[in-house]
C-alpha cells in the first residue's frame, strides 16, 4: 500500500486531528469551540452513548439500500452537510469545494447565508442544494438572498431559528480571532449589514412573511421543544432540523439526539424531522434514524475534510460515512435505511428491562 494512502485519516475523528495539524491554532479554535462552558458541546457526543443497537441475525442481506430522500429529493444516504460559515477560511475554494464534493456523493449541500462564496458561484457548482437564512434586522437582506437563491435554483430554505443573539465564544475572545483580510461574508455588503448580523426581535410571524414571499419548502433548524415543532409546523414548515447549534448558542441546552424522540413523535403525519450535531460514526446515524430522523447534516467533520483536502477532503469524509453506514446496516440485519425503526435501539440502564418492555 503506498504510504500516502496509509497515511490518510481512518475516520471523522482522526480528520479533526489531521486538520488541527494544517490550520492556524485561532481558525481551529473558531470552529471547534463551543459557547461558554462547552457543556452542550460534550452532550451532543455523549448523548450517542445513552443508546445501544440491538442487531437481528441472519438475515442474508449483501447489498444493503443507503439511498432515501429528503423533502421528496432523492440522496445516495441519509447524510447532507449542514449550513456553515466561511468555508475560505479552511481552504482557498471555499464553499465551491463543499459543493461539488456533495454533487459527487450524491447528496445535499446547504449554502450558509455567511458563506464567502457568491450563490451563483456556488449554484454554478452544485448539485441538490439549499440555502441556509439569517433573518437580519433589515428584512431587505433576507429578501434579497431568498429571492437570488431561489433564482439560481435552490431547492429549500432553511432558517436558522436559534441565533436570536450570537453565543459567546470565549476561545475567540482569548485568541482576539478576527477574519483574515479578504474572506467576508460573500453574498451581503457590509454597509447594508452595520454592526447587526443578528435580531432578538425575530418571531413566528417572519415565518409566515417568508412563506409569502417564496414558494421554496421551509426548513426551521434550531428546534428543540416538541411544541415549537409543533408550530413549526402549523406555520407551513415542512421539515425541523432538530438542533442545538453544534453547541455554539445556548450552552446547557438539551443534546439534539436527546430532543430528537419528542420533536418526532409530533411531526408524525405533519412533516420530516432531520437532525444535527455530533455525529461521526454510522452508528450514530443508525441512532438517529430509529429514533425518528430522516436524515442527518454534518458540521464540523467536513470542515476537517475540506482543511485537510479541500473538494477531495469532503468527498472522503462523506464516503468513509457512508461505507460505515453500510457495514453497520449488514451487521444490523438491515436491508436498507428504510428498515431502521425504533425496534433498532434500546436504551442505556437495564437492558433485560428494556427488552422486556418491547415484547
Amino acid at each position: 500500500m503506498p504510504e500516502q494512502a496509509m497515511a490518510l485519516p481512518l475516520n471523522l475523528h482522526e480528520y479533526e486531528a489531521a486538520a488541527r495539524a494544517v490550520l492556524r491554532p485561532a481558525v481551529f479554535d473558531m470552529v471547534a469551540a463551543g459557547s461558554d462552558d462547552e457543556v452542550t458541546l460534550r452532550e451532543n457526543r455523549t448523548a450517542f452513548d445513552r443508546w445501544r443497537l440491538l442487531p437481528r441475525m441472519w438475515r442474508g442481506i449483501t447489498q444493503p439500500d443507503l439511498a432515501t430522500s429528503v423533502l421528496g429529493q432523492d440522496v445516495s444516504f441519509p447524510v447532507l452537510l449542514a449550513p456553515t460559515a466561511l468555508h475560505r477560511l479552511l481552504h482557498s475554494a471555499g464553499e465551491l469545494a463543499s459543493a461539488r464534493a456533495a454533487r459527487r456523493a450524491g447528496t445535499i449541500f446547504t449554502l450558509g447565508t455567511c458563506a464567502s462564496c457568491t450563490i451563483e458561484d456556488v449554484a454554478r457548482e452544485a448539485g441538490n442544494w439549499w440555502f441556509q437564512l439569517y433573518l437580519f434586522p433589515d428584512r431587505a437582506i433576507a429578501r434579497d438572498l431568498v429571492q437570488r437563491a431561489e433564482a439560481r435554483g435552490a431547492s429549500a430554505l432553511v432558517v436558522t431559528v436559534d441565533s436570536p443573539v450570537l453565543g459567546r465564544h470565549e476561545v475567540n475572545l482569548r485568541n482576539n480571532f478576527v477574519d483574515p483580510e479578504g474572506i467576508t461574508f460573500a453574498n451581503v455588503a457590509p454597509e447594508a449589514l452595520g454592526s447587526a448580523v443578528h435580531d432578538p426581535a425575530q418571531s413566528w410571524q417572519d415565518l409566515e412573511w417568508l412563506a409569502a414571499l417564496t414558494d421554496l419548502p421551509l426548513v426551521l433548524k434550531g428546534i428543540l421543544d416538541p411544541d415549537d415543532a409543533r408550530r413549526a409546523f402549523e406555520c407551513g414548515a415542512r421539515a425541523v432540523v432538530v438542533s442545538n447549534h453544534g453547541g455554539r448558542q445556548l450552552d446547557s441546552a438539551v443534546a439534539s439526539l436527546d430532543a430528537l424522540p419528542a420533536v418526532a413523535e409530533v411531526a408524525a403525519g405533519r412533516g420530516e424531522v432531520l437532525i444535527d450535531g455530533g455525529f461521526r460514526r454510522g452508528t450514530d446515524v443508525l441512532k438517529a434514524l430509529a429514533l425518528g430522523a430522516r436524515a442527518v447534516l454534518l458540521g464540523r467533520p467536513f470542515l476537517w475534510g475540506l482543511a485537510v483536502d479541500g473538494e477531495e477532503g469532503v468527498l472522503r469524509v462523506l464516503e468513509l460515512l457512508r461505507a460505515e453506514l453500510a457495514r453497520d446496516l449488514m451487521l444490523s440485519g438491515r436491508a436498507g435505511v428504510a428498515e431502521v425503526d425504533r425496534s433498532l435501539v434500546v436504551p442505556v440502564g437495564p437492558l433485560s428491562q428494556a427488552l422486556g418492555a418491547r415484547r
